[in-house]
């Protein structure tokens, strides 16, 4: 269960924000560099990326597996869990770049400038099953949000070949078993703008909703994918446009209050072990993990794109607090 939120500021700013709902964490802030060599595993097969990138993940001699972050240009992605059919890759095919699925969004950070260069190259990629492989990894229900500095923001989803991109104005994705279903349900809460309803909502354009409420529901409260979808699409539509990138994090932050699952493991295993903001255009990663409350700020320089090793940068999962006297 996670939940991603786009927001675009007035003095055109482009951020990515989401929770991690899952049982255990297991992501650091990291950074990977240019160039970087890697094994897929998936027939262990060979790549080196292109551009650096940084967010969140863990690294290891036997696999890299990013969640979300920004590259050097701007492009942001995030892996999300997924209930809608995944239609994973049988065969193995040298032509083709097959990963694993939660190899995804690394691939594409290390890879792609922007949207409409992932789009440009998405029929030669796969993501595998593990049916030929000497890892087993079971079948990875998930898709992808990805975003850029132009403003647009889509919706990846491997359920077809190749692989389904959606875009997405509203800005907003849980872990839904249905894109279309969710946006259908959203009308008993708002009123869509007509150029929404055309699919020719211009890019960054900040709201896709009229404002108008009157005689409309009011969200509902819990936690399942389609709550939290029409919870974080409502509040980012009645929110302020946030004026700067200051303002945007702090938005974002605010609107994933919304979203944001408690621990409470005699009822379900899963909560928001942790959330992050991605912002485009200073290529910035804000992390806030569950138990240590506070921000962590990691930036991806000019200087380090110079740097020829990875880092991951370990943070204790427990209370930080700064004490005034």
């Amino acid at each position: 269960m996670c939940t991603s939120i786009y927001q675009v500021t007035l003095d055109q700013h482009h951020l990515l924000a989401r929770t991690m709902d899952w049982p255990v964490l297991a992501v650091s802030p990291l950074f990977i560099p240019r160039q970087f060599k890697w094994e897929s595993v998936y027939r262990h097969r060979a790549y080196q990326n292109k551009y650096a990138l940084i967010g969140g993940g863990s690294l290891s001699a036997r696999r890299v597996d990013v969640s979300d972050g920004v590259n050097e240009y701007g492009l942001m992605a995030q892996k999300l869990t997924f209930d809608n059919g995944a239609q994973l890759v049988d065969e193995p095919n040298e032509q083709k770049v097959q990963l694993a699925a939660f190899e995804f969004a690394f691939y594409l950070l290390g890879n792609f400038k922007s949207v409409a260069d992932v789009i440009d190259h998405l029929d030669e990629i796969e993501l595998m099953s593990d049916v030929h492989n000497n890892i087993k990894y079971g079948k990875a229900e998930m898709h992808f949000a990805v975003a850029d500095r132009t403003g647009r923001v889509v919706v990846i989803e491997p359920n077809a070949q190749p692989m389904r991109v959606i875009e997405n104005p509203l800005g907003v994705v849980t872990n839904s078993p249905d894109f279309a279903q969710q946006l259908s349900q959203m009308e008993k809460y708002v009123d869509f703008t007509a150029d929404f309803r055309a699919g020719r909502v211009p890019l960054n354009t900040p709201r896709v909703t009229t404002g108008r409420l009157s005689g409309k529901a009011n969200p509902p409260g819990y936690y399942s994918p389609s709550a939290r979808f029409i919870r974080a699409a409502y509040l980012r539509e009645r929110s302020d446009v946030p004026a700067d990138k200051e303002a945007g994090v702090v938005s974002e932050f605010h609107l994933l209050d919304s979203v944001t699952v408690p621990q409470n493991r005699h009822h379900q295993p899963t909560y928001s072990v942790y959330r992050s903001v991605t912002v485009a255009e200073e290529r910035e990663y804000y992390f806030q993990s569950y138990h240590r409350g506070n921000t962590t700020k990691l930036q991806l320089t000019d200087e380090m794109l110079t740097w020829t090793k990875p880092k991951v940068y370990h943070l204790p999962d427990r209370l930080t607090v700064k004490e005034i006297k």
